[in-house]
């Protein structure tokens, strides 16, 4: 009886001893991998809208800008539509019309008078990166930023 209380008190000391030995490493990896992926992601989400938000801007105001130096009507909105197309590719935004992005209101008919105002607004889907096509299909995975630009017909240039 004493020689298995004896081996039972060994087998105790051996599994109580040490028991807690390498387990640092995989409380660190853990934590890291909860803390860290998830930051990481966000960093990707932040950046992706603000490229959005950058060509988003930047397509505003070079159209409202391309319309009102165009020589008239019809070459302001090619040029419009150009520049939209140019900024929003520059962000990485390829798969975007510009014809639907963008959206042009005068203050005044017809367009383009002397001392009128032109305004324009661009939208721009940026999808969330990472998530998988199918994931698209089913639920909408992308948030619309927009921006606005005013720009003033010349008094003396206007309708041509």
């Amino acid at each position: 009886m004493r020689g298995v209380r004896r081996c039972l008190a060994r087998v105790r000391r051996c599994c109580t001893e040490g028991a807690d030995d390498g387990s640092a490493i995989v409380e660190f990896l853990g934590i890291t991998l909860i803390l860290l992926v998830p930051t990481v992601y966000l960093v990707l989400v932040l950046g992706r809208l603000q490229a959005g938000m950058f060509a988003a801007e930047s397509a505003a105001a070079q159209s409202a800008r391309a319309f009102v130096t165009a020589g008239d009507v019809e070459a302001g909105r090619a040029a419009a539509l150009v520049s939209v197309r140019i900024a929003l590719e520059d962000q990485g935004f390829h798969g975007v019309a510009a014809e639907d992005a963008l959206a042009l209101e005068c203050s005044t008919t017809p367009c383009r008078e002397p001392g009128s105002t032109v305004a324009t607004r661009v939208q721009v889907d940026v999808p969330l990166p990472l998530v998988p096509s199918f994931v698209r299909d089913v639920v909408p995975l992308s948030v619309r930023v927009s921006a606005d630009h005013v720009a003033a017909v010349d008094q003396y240039g206007g309708v041509g």
